[in-house]
C-alpha cells in the first residue's frame, strides 16, 4: 500500500473526487469505480465531485454519471463553469462567452452584448484563429480574462487531447494580461466544494489523476491528495506527487479499501 496523507488516512472524514480519469474516461466508468463509489456510499464517508470538465452543465454531468451507473445529485459537484456564473452575476459583468456549445445553457440568460470580460473554456472543435483573435482583441482593449481551468491535456477514448490551458497562455502572452482561474487549481475550487461539509480542508482527501490540476491544488488548498494510476497519469508523475506529502494509488478502489479499513469517520 503506497496511500500516505499528512495526517494518516484515519484522520480523513470525506473525500473529494475528480471525475474524469478517475471515475470514468470518454463515456464508459473506470473499472471498479461504481463499486468504490458504492462502498464509500454505504460507509457514510460524504463525497463530494470537482471537474474542470467545461463541455457540459452541472445537469448534464450528473446525468452522464447516472447513465454510468453512479449515484449522485448535483448539488455534491462543483464546476468552473457554474463558479464564473456566479461571480459574473455578482458582478454584473457582460461575458464573451468562449465556451462549449453543450455548456452554453449554463449561461442562456446573461446579458452578452459589449462584452468586457471573455470568458474561455473549452470549445472542442470550434477552436480557431478566429475566435482566439477576438478574444485577443477584446483584451487588447482592456477587457478581463477569466478562464476555467489551466490544463495542458486530458485523456479522452482516442488518447491524450489538448485542454484549454496552451490557449490560456497563449492569449495571456499575446495580451500581456493575467488570467482568473475559477478551475483547478485554484484553491477557491476546492474550497468551495467542500464548503457545506463543515470540514478542515486537512480531513478531506482530494483524489485525482492529474499531479498540477488535482493534487498540487489540492495540497495548496490544505487538502490531503492522493494521485491515481488512473486517466491522464504518466509514468513519474507519483515522484512529483510525493514530494508535497501527497500519496499515489493504482485506482480508486485501492483508495476506498484502505480509508474504509482505517475506520470509519465519527
Amino acid at each position: 500500500m503506497s496511500i500516505v496523507t499528512p495526517k494518516g488516512l484515519p484522520g480523513i472524514r470525506a473525500i473529494l473526487l475528480d471525475l474524469s480519469g478517475v471515475l470514468y474516461v470518454g463515456n464508459q466508468a473506470l473499472a471498479g469505480s461504481t463499486t468504490a463509489v458504492r462502498r464509500l456510499q454505504e460507509s457514510g464517508i460524504p463525497i463530494r465531485l470537482i471537474t474542470n470538465t467545461t463541455r457540459e452543465p452541472r445537469s448534464a454531468i450528473v446525468r452522464k454519471l447516472q447513465q454510468m451507473g453512479f449515484d449522485f445529485a448535483e448539488d455534491q459537484l462543483a464546476t468552473a463553469p457554474s463558479a464564473i456564473r456566479n461571480r459574473l452575476e455578482a458582478d454584473g459583468r457582460r461575458p464573451l462567452l468562449l465556451v462549449h456549445p453543450d455548456l452554453e445553457p449554463e449561461f442562456f440568460d446573461m446579458t452578452t452584448s459589449d462584452p468586457d470580460v471573455v470568458v474561455l473554456g473549452d470549445m472542442g472543435k470550434d477552436f480557431d484563429y478566429a475566435v482566439l483573435n477576438r478574444a485577443f482583441r477584446l483584451l487588447m482593449e482592456g477587457a478581463s480574462l477569466w478562464v476555467m481551468g489551466t490544463n495542458r491535456y486530458f485523456r479522452e477514448a482516442a488518447g491524450l487531447s489538448l485542454d484549454i490551458g496552451p490557449f490560456v497562455r497563449a492569449l495571456e502572452y499575446a495580451a500581456e494580461v493575467e488570467a482568473e482561474n475559477f478551475g483547478k487549481p485554484d484553491p477557491r475550487l476546492f474550497h468551495a466544494a467542500i464548503e457545506d461539509l463543515h470540514l478542515d480542508p486537512s480531513e478531506v482527501l482530494m483524489v485525482g489523476d492529474d499531479v498540477a490540476g488535482d493534487i498540487d491544488g489540492a495540497r495548496i488548498a490544505g487538502l490531503a491528495a492522493c494521485l491515481v494510476r488512473t486517466g491522464k497519469y504518466q509514468q513519474g508523475d507519483e515522484d512529483r506527487a510525493l514530494e508535497p506529502g501527497a500519496g499515489v494509488a493504482s485506482d480508486l478502489n485501492e483508495i476506498v479499501e484502505a480509508l474504509i479499513n482505517s475506520g470509519k469517520p465519527p
